[in-house]
């Protein structure tokens, strides 16, 4: 059951007339009906100097150029002891210079943020590139509308994608219906309907709507051209209705008075709803691309309206594949043209208006809601953990994290069906083929590639890699083969419980950060079909590898059996850890073997997403002893052998040691950096990523820096110099977080609910 909570919007309210102020109140009233045990309450904001008649929702004020107002709101929603703030950000409704006043009250709150962005700038200026950085640090997480904000948060503000959700702008639930019942009610019988509505200002492009009129008439003589929707209320003040008097001096002009009908209203929902009913074409003809969220197309577009617009940001996302018409901006003939398509072919529109509803269900305002209220969740739960304070670098000692990360060979052990397993020195050896277990890394790495300041791969790299995942499920057994021969030809019907585990990891991860948003459907739709499997798994390091794709998955895809898989993989690994445990022997099984420090890195990871201190104790408490065990009188990092594997209780062999060991080390470590803020773990990854560069047992350096190769491992005697596709891709993936790690530059500190365990 879902625990009483209380949680404050922070944006423009009805009945100000503004999109901004109709979203906010749709969001609260959806979370409200869905949470019926959630409190909700709006933190309005005041333009200008005008006051207004708020329902009781509103709980509080705020006059948009008065910084005390945003002093006092802090101290009003830190005394309600509200669990989370949720924020409306649009730069115009704030004061200060870009918007600034609105960090005055989030510098002052003692709970998590979320951050709803309605515009996300290509080109900000200097101050508002500042004030956008600083919303971003004090935010827990940022939603926006459109995947197109997130590729511009991570191009142009450099914010890590695991900060970022999408969820699409929300729409009322309304029947699919015909429009003749509406258009008789609303008097419009017997007409073909064109629709645009909202706020009336020159950037939505009405008046190259009106010249396109004349050759629709030729077409459908019968049309009319309903634009609903009152002028913005900042035109009217500064300007009257001279646009809206322009607009119909441009209709008499063209003489089509009696085809065009302007409805000065700021309507309500349900008279809005019949309105769009009624239309049988909806049109947006804004003038810019700039245009991140439109709620004017998704209610249209969720009504099942076929939809005509100019190609701004939102638009090109949401009718992409065929759900709606796309025309140039200003571009009247051609709106003219296929508006005239619509009108005249009914089986198209019918097809249109059929698909249009079928993919908008996802958007409902129910849906929308469960979304957020899953982002909120994860912020609460110190998911991301809130930065507060800005240090100097930590030094990364013989770190190259500054210099270009070098893909050369890497690709080189790539062919079109995936990546090799072994080579000969630095040839691929074809003889041994491939396996899930490391094409499933090779994604993992694609995934980390799309982090702010790296180069991704190229597209059909990261689909081949997929596809191998595709290719090695096995809907018979419910499982993932493992080993492929050269020949494509599968070596088993199904693989080992690790690499079962690892590609889950991977699908996790690639359904939260992968670049393409079909892909990423894809990877939540595989990853859904293959953890019931983990269930039967005894494998330690399968449900930690699983419980790593868990983190992934669970921040995008709200599914509930999920989450309670991800508790009882995360109770198992507890178990056995307190099977085995000693005041000496601090571990889950009775030897240490690969992978280690993946498990105390799940169970961090776990314990942080679902603010478990338990899960977040017992990982740092494993991963301190075994970092006693991986660390030489000297300081210097020390693998555990795979000569010691299987050995029980035994002090760890010092030889082979291999670089997937480090890698997983490195991870663990900037885990528990995040988990209890000590900056001594981001020196420790430092220290075990030198082990590559030569900082070892044989004072050997691992990786080739031209060519990103690296070394299979360190023998007693000597460096093992074949250059497979485990050990390149461990490398790399190390390398990845240690220039992730050099570009952060800040500390942090756990959430309270945490710091108790692991101060």
């Amino acid at each position: 059951m879902t625990p009483h909570r209380r949680i404050a919007v922070i944006g423009n309210s009805l009945p100000r007339r503004c999109g901004i102020a109709t979203f906010t109140t749709d969001l609260v009233r959806a979370i409200a009906n869905s949470q019926p045990k959630v409190e909700t309450c709006i933190v309005a904001m005041n333009d200008h100097g005008q006051s207004y008649e708020y329902p009781a929702s509103v709980a509080f004020q705020i006059k948009d150029d008065t910084i005390d107002d945003y002093v006092r709101a802090a101290s009003f929603l830190n005394a309600g002891r509200f669990d989370l703030i949720c924020l409306q950000h649009e730069f115009g409704i704030f004061g200060g210079e870009a918007g600034s006043h609105i960090l005055e009250l989030l510098s002052r709150l003692s709970m998590p943020v979320v951050t709803t962005l309605h515009t996300v700038l290509a080109k900000p200026s200097a101050a508002q590139r500042a004030v956008m950085e600083r919303l971003v640090e004090a935010s827990s997480k940022i939603i926006v509308m459109a995947s197109k904000g997130r590729e511009m948060l991570r191009s142009v503000y450099g914010v890590t994608d695991d900060k970022i959700e999408v969820i699409p702008h929300g729409i009322p639930e309304f029947p699919f219906a015909e429009p003749d019942a509406a258009k008789a009610k609303l008097g419009f019988a017997d007409r073909a309907v064109i629709l645009t509505f909202g706020l009336l200002s020159p950037s939505k492009g009405i008046e190259v709507m009106i010249d396109a009129m004349p050759a629709i008439l030729q077409h459908r003589p019968d049309a009319v051209y309903v634009v609903l929707g009152a002028t913005h209320p900042n035109l009217v003040r500064d300007q009257g209705e001279a646009y809206r008097d322009s607009l119909v001096a441009r209709v008499h002009a063209l003489g089509i008075e009696n085809h065009v009908v302007f409805l000065d209203q700021f309507v309500d929902q349900a008279t809005l709803l019949e309105f769009i009913s009624m239309c049988d074409v909806y049109v947006t003809p804004y003038l810019n691309e700039a245009q991140m969220t439109s709620g004017t197309l998704a209610y249209s577009f969720g009504l099942g309206k076929p939809v005509v617009s100019t190609p701004y940001w939102h638009a090109l996302e949401l009718l992409d594949d065929g759900r709606g018409v796309i025309v140039p901006f200003g571009n009247a003939a051609a709106i003219g043209k296929e508006i005239a398509l619509l009108l005249t072919d009914a089986p198209r529109r019918q097809a249109m208006r059929e698909r249009a509803y079928a993919v908008s269900r996802s958007m409902t305002w129910e849906r929308t809601a469960e979304r957020y209220i899953a982002v909120f969740e994860n912020a609460r739960h110190g998911d991301w953990l809130k930065v507060i304070a800005r240090t100097g670098p930590v030094p990364i000692a013989h770190s190259p994290a500054a210099s270009d990360m070098q893909l050369g060979h890497f690709l080189s052990m790539c062919d079109d069906t995936g990546l090799f397993q072994h080579a000969v020195h630095s040839v691929p050896d074809r003889s041994h083929g491939y396996c899930v277990d490391d094409n499933a890394r090779a994604l993992l790495l694609a995934c980390a590639l799309n982090n702010p300041g790296e180069k991704r791969l190229s597209e059909v790299l990261t689909a081949r890699f997929a596809a191998f995942v595709q290719h090695a499920w096995n809907p018979d057994t419910k499982r993932f083969r493992n080993f492929m021969g050269f020949n494509r030809t599968w070596l088993e019907d199904c693989g080992s419980e690790d690499s079962h585990g690892r590609t889950l990891w991977a699908l996790g991860e690639c359904a939260r950060k992968d670049a393409s948003p079909s892909r990423r459907r894809w990877a939540a739709a595989l990853f859904a079909e293959a953890l019931p499997t983990v269930l039967t798994f005894h494998s330690p390091r399968a449900l930690a590898f699983t419980l790593l794709g868990l983190d992934g998955y669970c921040a995008v895809v709200p599914d509930l059996r999920a989450r309670e898989i991800r508790h009882s993989l995360a109770d198992r690994l507890m178990s056995g850890l307190a099977a085995v445990e000693t005041p000496d022997w601090s571990w889950f099984e009775e030897g240490l073997a690969y992978d280690n420090a993946r498990l105390p890195q799940a169970l961090m990871q776990t314990g942080i997403a679902t603010q478990t201190p338990d899960y977040v104790d017992a990982g740092l408490r494993s991963l301190r002893w075994l970092m006693t065990q991986q660390t030489t009188p000297t300081g210097q990092f020390r693998p555990v052998g795979t000569l010691g594997f299987g050995e029980l209780r035994q002090p760890p062999r010092a030889f082979d040691q291999q670089p997937v060991e480090a890698t997983a080390t490195i991870a663990a470590c900037l885990t528990a950096w995040r988990a209890d803020g000590d900056v001594e773990w981001k020196a420790i990854a430092a220290n075990v990523f030198a082990w590559f560069l030569g900082r070892n047992d044989l004072s050997v350096a691992l990786v080739d820096p031209e060519t990103g190769s690296c070394r299979d491992g360190l023998h007693p005697d000597r460096a093992n110099e074949n250059r497979g596709g485990e050990s390149v891709v461990s490398y790399l993936l190390g390398l990845a977080d240690i220039r992730q790690l050099a570009r952060v530059n800040v500390s942090v500190t756990p959430p309270a609910a945490l710091r108790s365990v692991s101060a």
